[in-house]
Formats: C-alpha cells, sequence, structure tokens
C-alpha cells in the first residue's frame, strides 16, 4: 500500500510565535513510519528516502496573526468521553498561548454551518470552558450527516473564520476534507484542522483514539457486574454488549484488563450458533463445567447469522448501515437453547454502551484529549491545513486527513487475539468446517 503522507501549508509563516519557548518543532524533524528493519526498503517517499511522518508541535514561524485571527471548533458524529476535554484545550490554548480572543463553538455538528437552520454560535472563552471537563457529551452538541459543502465554505468565509477545528470520525474527517479542498480550489486562506473521534479505536494508522481508555474502563464495571451476577446463580450467565460496529478493540482490550469473560465475539472472527463446535454447545460445556459464564459480544459481530436475504438494509444519517440487534438475539437464542436441552440457566443481558459514550473521560483520556487540542491548535496557527494531529509510536504527528478514513481491525491470526483467547479459554474457533 502507497502512503503520501505530504502535509499541506496555506503560506510561508513570517509571524514571530508568541511563545516563549526554546525546543519549537523543526520541520525537518520527523518520525520513521516503519519501526521494523524487515522491508524497511520497501517504504520510501518520492524522492527515495525512508517513509516518514511530520511531528506536531509548535513552530516558530507562524501563518496567522493572532490579533486578527478568528477560530471555531465543531464536534460531530456520535458521543465520546472526551469531546469537551479537546474544546476546553482547544479554547485555552488559542487563548492563553497564542492570544486569540475570537473563538467559537458551532453547534449541532456540520448542521451549525449551514446558516439555513439558524443556530447561534457559542463565544467560547476561558471562565465559559473552565469547568466543561467534569461534564460528559460535547457543550456543543453534535450531529450526524453530511451539508453541502459549498454552503459551508460560503459560511466559513462571510465569517471570516481562518481556523476550523473540526471533531468527528472518518465521516466528519470526509467532510473535513471536501470542505478543505473547496478552500484550496479557491486560494481561500482558511485552515481546516482534524482532530480524530472514535470510540471503537478502529482509525488507521492512528495509534489510540480518544475516549479508548474510558471506554474500556466502563466496560470493565459492566463484566465485573455481569460476573457476579452468573456467579450468584444457579447456571448463571452474564451477557454483554458494547461497542464495536466494524471492530472489537474494545471487546478484545476490556477482556484482557477484566479476565471474568469466557467468551469474546467480535466483527473480525465469525462464528456458528448451532452445531457442535458452534457458541451455543461451547456455551453448554462451560456450565456444565464451570456452572457460570459470562460472554462479551461486540455489537457488529453475529451479523452474518441475524440478517436474512430478504432483510432490508437501513442506513443511518451517516451512511453508516444499521446494526441488527446482537445482544437480544443471542439472548433469546440461549434462553431456547437450554429450554430446548432442558437445562435450566439464569441469564442476565447488560447493555452499557451509552452509560459508556455519554460518561466523562477519565484521567488517562483526559490527558490525551488535551494534548490532541494543544497540538491542533500549534498546526492551525502555522497555517497548516487538511491535516489531522494523532499519536503515532507515542509522538504527536501531522497526517493527511484522508489517514482516518481506513479503518483498524483486529488480525484474527495476530497476537491481540491470541492473547484474548488465551485469556478467556474460549475454543480458538467457534467454526464447524
Amino acid at each position: 500500500m502507497g502512503y503520501d503522507f505530504t502535509i499541506k501549508n496555506l503560506g510561508e509563516g513570517r509571524i514571530q510565535s508568541p511563545l516563549n519557548i526554546a525546543n519549537f518543532t523543526k520541520g525537518e524533524k520527523r518520525l520513521l513510519f516503519n519501526s521494523y528493519l524487515d522491508g524497511y526498503s520497501t517504504l520510501t517517499d518520492s524522492e527515495g528516502n525512508p517513509l516518514s511522518v511530520e511531528l506536531a508541535g509548535p513552530r516558530e514561524k507562524i501563518f496567522f496573526d493572532p490579533a486578527r485571527t478568528k477560530a471555531a471548533i465543531v464536534t460531530c458524529g456520535g458521543l465520546c468521553p472526551g469531546i469537551n476535554d479537546v474544546i476546553r484545550s482547544v479554547t485555552m490554548t488559542l487563548f492563553y498561548r497564542y492570544g486569540v480572543k475570537d473563538i467559537l463553538g458551532v453547534k449541532y455538528g456540520l448542521r451549525g454551518l449551514n446558516p439555513a437552520y439558524g443556530y447561534e454560535f457559542i463565544n467560547l472563552t476561558p471562565e465559559f470552558v473552565d469547568d466543561i471537563t467534569s461534564i460528559g457529551g460535547s457543550i456543543l452538541s453534535t450531529s450526524r450527516g453530511p451539508q453541502n459543502v459549498n454552503v459551508m465554505v460560503d459560511y466559513l468565509t462571510k465569517l471570516n473564520i481562518n481556523i476550523l477545528f473540526c471533531v468527528g470520525g472518518e465521516g466528519t474527517m470526509r467532510a473535513a476534507s471536501q470542505i478543505a479542498n473547496l478552500i484550496n480550489e479557491n486560494n481561500l486562506k482558511i485552515a481546516i484542522v482534524g482532530i480524530p473521534k472514535t470510540i471503537d479505536n478502529d482509525l488507521d494508522l492512528i495509534q489510540k483514539s480518544f475516549g479508548f481508555d474510558t471506554a474500556i474502563e466502563k466496560s470493565v464495571e459492566a463484566i465485573k457486574s455481569a460476573h457476579v451476577e452468573a456467579k450468584g446463580a444457579l447456571n448463571g450467565i452474564g451477557l454483554v454488549k458494547i461497542m464495536g460496529r466494524l471492530s472489537g478493540h474494545i471487546a478484545a482490550h476490556a477482556s484482557l484488563a477484566q479476565n471474568d469473560t469466557n467468551f469474546v465475539l467480535i466483527p473480525e472472527v465469525t462464528f456458528d450458533l448451532e452445531g457442535k463446535k458452534g457458541l451455543l454447545k461451547s456455551l453448554e460445556r462451560r456450565i456444565e463445567l464451570k456452572g457460570h459464564a459470562v460472554i462479551l459480544v461486540a455489537e457488529g459481530s453475529g451479523q452474518d447469522l441475524i440478517r436474512k436475504d430478504n432483510t432490508p438494509i437501513e442506513k443511518d444519517s451517516s451512511g453508516n448501515i444499521r446494526l441488527l440487534d446482537i445482544g437480544l438475539f443471542l439472548k433469546n437464542a440461549i434462553e431456547s437453547y437450554f429450554k430446548k436441552i432442558n437445562l435450566e440457566i439464569n441469564l442476565k443481558y447488560i447493555e452499557p454502551s451509552y452509560l459508556i459514550r455519554s460518561v466523562p473521560a477519565n484521567a488517562s483520556d483526559s490527558i490525551y484529549c488535551s494534548s490532541l487540542g494543544q497540538y491542533a491548535v500549534h498546526a492551525g496557527m502555522a497555517g497548516k491545513t487538511s491535516l489531522l494531529v494523532a499519536l503515532m509510536k507515542e509522538e504527536y504527528v501531522h497526517l493527511p486527513l484522508n489517514a482516518a478514513i481506513s479503518r483498524k481491525t483486529i488480525d484474527p491470526e495476530g497476537n491481540l487475539w491470541s492473547r484474548v483467547l488465551e485469556t478467556t479459554g474460549q475454543p480458538i474457533s467457534m467454526k464447524n468446517y
């Protein structure tokens, strides 16, 4: 796969940064993309040099004059722990470090950039954002779905916005890229900086997305409760459904963090329900052996078992296929199976997804979000555009916006899934072939 990590600039930075520091980030200092000797020579840039990415950080010369800069921040898509931490970090860094006083909060996602909706902006100040990190969700609110790119760019131009910070997932980064492309085509001096958000931690090239640590922590609480319920009843079964539309990173890591899980079901690893090797027979063996079981299922797993050929495919406003409810499907299937074989069970079904999404960030995520916001501001003030800030190999870097479009999934043959199998003791395969 070919990579192009070229970062666009609105122009040469000619203004001395107001930051009184000695360690400005140099443009020539870059992070090597390939950490391994194996295949090292195959990953090179257009000039034949080892493939590398631009480091994030404050530049000594900036593009925008802070006294004349107007910035805006928009949050899109589903809720996730840490959004308010990002909003606060961007606001505080702009205000105190660069002296930018004109900072707008865009209400209701991309809808707020369409004047037809008539949403008023929020004037973001240090006083306004002071205590927002203790609140879950987004103080700006969010929305899903696209808006007309021409309308949004016209509105940004009319408002004299110089920097737009976009917080969101794959769809948001795609929209931000379209906005940036139109801006570049019209030679406008507006920087578009993305801060990637997906609680599922499934964005390619990015080491970790914010909210992920909090999601694991809260998922562990649900697993503990399911385990207590399962052990406290005759043939108890705790069934927990959590987030994971296309990948099972939360489920996998939560099972490693809390060893009470006996079965982990993720989208990347298919399984059969019936048959000698299927889930139901495996669960029966577990109940007969131990007298209880805990099942952790990601929302995107088992869709092939539920969706029939004539089942209509629906999509949400973001264009994502609406998932069928694997949690309720498994609950009914398990109860029916054990009733059929005349074995009494006590099943408790827990679905904590919205409780997890809406909580404030934990300490780890809060620190991470603060860093992302700061590095996003440094990039924007330097006139860098069409990029996102991200953590890669323990370094904060700049990546093109399209880097957040491809997905990162769990390799069923990889080390992470092997560790899950070793921790849970579940069968290597629950397929009958």
